[in-house]
């Protein structure tokens, strides 16, 4: 069963334990597919997944949704999460920086409870539907028992920049993007390649408020199967989704 850690309740605080938010990340005006968050995957709006994997964190304080939009709100309401503030408009445009809004979420949830501000923040975006509870809460552990200052997700990439991925010059000649110092004649020689994973971020929000961008301190990863970091970002993508869930694959 899932737990409401919405604006319904007060967050719970335990002695000696980081506050820890999470929050979710759901801009109106999505280009790739309209009206992606609050589109039904699997009978519920897309945000609705990352709600509740989130709710069932036993790490996780609170759940709270910013967004720009007031229809996700009353969506991300329905399903249990606060929406505490609404975003600016510049910073819900296509080219704001999400790290913009990150620090804009810890600075207003600081501002409504300044006895009890924001330790750590985790964002689960909407995109990642097929994620399990089990890669939110390992971004969270890696975070609290390591030096890091932000833990992602990442998953095997199926290519490498040290053998099958190039870029073109001016005239259009293709080099390997990487070089790896040594002849490479097949994937497996390379280097392990990864791609980063929207299933789930956590990071501390100090590092949030006093860094410019995500990779600008020390960032750790949490390695999440393939299957569960569909990302959705085109029309292809949801209807993987929805064959993926057709075929057995558990959302929470």
């Amino acid at each position: 069963m899932s737990v409401n850690h919405g604006d319904a309740a007060a967050p719970s605080i335990r002695a000696g334990k980081p506050h820890i938010v999470c929050v979710i990340f759901a801009r109106g005006g999505s280009k790739g597919v309209p009206r992606k968050n609050i589109r039904p995957l699997a009978g519920k709006p897309l945000i609705a997944h990352a709600i509740g994997v989130a709710q069932q964190s036993a790490l996780i304080d609170r759940v709270v949704v910013s967004t720009d939009d007031p229809e996700i709100a009353a969506v991300a309401r329905q399903f249990g999460a606060g929406v505490p503030f609404m975003r600016p408009a510049e910073l819900a445009g296509d080219s704001a920086p999400e790290w913009l809004a990150w620090q804009h979420a810890i600075n207003t949830l600081n501002a409504e409870h300044a006895a009890r501000p924001v330790d750590i923040l985790v964002s689960v975006p909407t995109t990642a539907p097929l994620r399990s509870v089990v890669d939110v809460d390992a971004c969270i552990q890696k975070l609290l028992d390591s030096d890091a200052d932000l833990v992602l997700t990442v998953s095997p990439s199926e290519r490498s920049p040290y053998f099958n991925m190039v870029t073109l010059d001016a005239d259009n000649c293709a080099r390997l993007m990487m070089s790896a110092g040594k002849s490479i004649h097949n994937r497996q020689d390379c280097p392990k390649a990864f791609d980063i994973a929207t299933v789930a971020y956590a990071a501390h929000a100090r590092y949030v408020l006093s860094a410019q961008k995500l990779f600008e301190g020390h960032v750790k990863a949490v390695v999440v199967p393939r299957e569960r970091a569909l990302d959705i970002d085109t029309e292809m993508d949801f209807q993987i989704a929805e064959f993926m869930v057709s075929r057995g694959t558990v959302l929470e």
